[in-house]
């Protein structure tokens, strides 16, 4: 993303159905994990994660490539560092949670950010990953927001444990609206990054946070979500 595209981001991110929802499934993983610690969020573009870590009383980092985002982070009161993400500028062992939210498929070296992930983590620490699901979504969206890849579960799973960790979940997310999904990029020309009318992304809010209740997480959705630890 370049400068225009992450600040646009940020302007969204705290109405948009999308962002809302993905912070609530951010929210519930960390209530599980229970006691907070140092945490790492990777590509955090302008901290919108970061600021649910730090609600949450993680002390936490955001880092990206792009030097705006990392700016922007800063206007926001957070904590944040500009580093690669297959070259983590962070002592191993030193983080007890790691998110990578729409990450993975940006970097051809996946593999590269997989263990760098597992490098930085303390023995028990846990990581969190959110990647696009399943190449026949491919679309003109992908192409402009710079992604190489989609994931299926095994090639996601396969990539995080060749790193060294254990995966404890992957399950499906934005299931029920994916058929809509499917539709919409068929006829796209570019990103999906922009503002929804009001009642369409109350709409589609009550859609994906239906998804909390039904038992829908194993068929094929838009995100795949992956939960893993280091082993003791």
């Amino acid at each position: 993303m370049d400068s225009s595209d992450i600040r646009h981001l940020v302007a969204l991110e705290d109405s948009h159905w999308w962002y809302r929802e993905r912070r609530a499934i951010l929210r519930r993983e960390l209530r599980e994990l229970g006691r907070p610690g140092r945490a790492l969020d990777v590509g955090a573009a302008g901290g919108g994660n970061t600021r649910v870590l730090v609600e949450a009383g993680w002390d936490a980092t955001a880092t990206d490539h792009s030097q705006a985002a990392v700016d922007l982070a800063r206007e926001r009161g957070l904590k944040a560092v500009r580093a690669d993400a297959r070259a983590l500028p962070f002592e191993p062992g030193s983080m007890d949670l790691v998110t990578a939210f729409d990450v993975l498929e940006h970097i051809r070296e996946d593999h590269l950010v997989a263990e760098e992930i597992a490098r930085v983590l303390a023995p028990g620490g846990h990581a969190l990953i959110a990647v696009p699901c399943d190449m026949a979504l491919w679309s003109a969206h992908d192409d402009a927001v710079g992604h190489v890849r989609r994931y299926g579960r095994e090639s996601l799973t396969i990539v995080v444990e060749k790193a060294g960790l254990k995966v404890d979940r992957v399950w499906s997310w934005n299931v029920l609206l994916r058929p809509l999904v499917e539709l919409h990029r068929r006829r796209s020309q570019g990103s999906d990054l922009r503002r929804t009318p009001f009642l369409v992304n109350a709409g589609l809010s009550a859609v994906v946070r239906a998804e909390r209740y039904l038992p829908v997480k194993s068929l094929k959705g838009v995100t795949l979500f992956l939960r893993a630890r280091l082993g003791r």
